[in-house]
């Protein structure tokens, strides 16, 4: 069996996060571990409190895991701070971590801040060119770019700007507010749209997460990097599509979609 490693933040509501994470590794038959950077306090509504591991702890997490069970890929999300993004990147490039998918969590869906901006710049500095892939969302795409993203050309180019001043493949996400459900690939100066259309559901809780999870847990099993996007998206397009309804604010998808057992 394949594995996959995820080094992310906790969600209370089981959404997004490692929780979410888990799920999506476990739908597409790999086998999950996972490295927490820090425990929050969330719901549909919003993150009520976020509670940081020490370097010290999340050190030993990652070297109990690689010195076991070797991860195929390395899915990172949420790194709150940057002492705790220095030792992933110190223990990452240690081991020689192979296929990793960075989603630079800067923003919750619930407009909650999730990452301080020393962070961001250890990630970028020492991670981002380590990375197969990054996973910034327009608002994300535009920090890292410093520019304004307001259509498909302004994707490409933003996209082209991150990949390389970052020295790795860049997935910009299109989501609903720049280019309907399409996503935008830039590898090696190559553009890759990936078309969806719109589902009809609000509850969009842990989308980033699942997203890079999933694209993660395809590496994992060997698939090409746009393969592996493709079958992402699909997966994900059809957890939203399930109709998932829970909590009263954004709600999360159904992960399981796919996995059954008789009553």
């Amino acid at each position: 069996m394949k594995t996959a490693l995820t080094i992310a933040g906790s969600d209370s509501s089981g959404g997004a996060g490692i929780q979410a994470d888990i799920k999506t590794m476990s739908a597409h038959g790999v086998y999950a571990m996972s490295a927490i950077t820090a425990l929050t306090a969330q719901n549909t509504t919003g993150v009520r409190g976020i509670y940081e591991v020490t370097p010290e702890f999340l050190k030993m997490q990652l070297d109990a895991v690689f010195e076991d069970i070797y991860p195929d890929a390395v899915k990172i999300g949420m790194v709150s701070t940057a002492l705790l993004a220095e030792i992933i990147a110190e223990r990452l490039i240690f081991y020689g971590a192979k296929n990793i998918v960075i989603d630079p969590v800067m923003v919750a869906t619930s407009g909650s801040s999730l990452t301080d901006t020393d962070a961001i710049s250890v990630l970028r500095e020492k991670l981002f060119p380590r990375a197969a892939l990054i996973t910034p969302n327009i608002p994300e795409a535009e920090a890292l770019s410093c520019m304004k993203i307001t259509s498909a050309a302004d994707m490409e180019k933003a996209g082209a700007k991150i990949s390389s001043q970052c020295g790795c493949a860049v997935l910009v996400k299109g989501g609903h507010s720049v280019h309907d459900a399409s996503d935008l690939l830039c590898e090696n100066g190559v553009f890759t749209w990936f078309h969806g259309e719109r589902t009809d559901n609000p509850n969009t809780h842990g989308t980033g997460c699942t997203l890079s999870s999933a694209i993660a847990s395809n590496l994992a099993k060997g698939c090409a990097l746009t393969e592996a996007v493709k079958r992402a998206k699909d997966y994900i397009s059809a957890a939203l599509a399930d109709g998932l309804d829970l909590g009263s604010g954004k709600g999360p998808m159904n992960h399981m979609f796919n996995v059954s057992l008789p009553c």
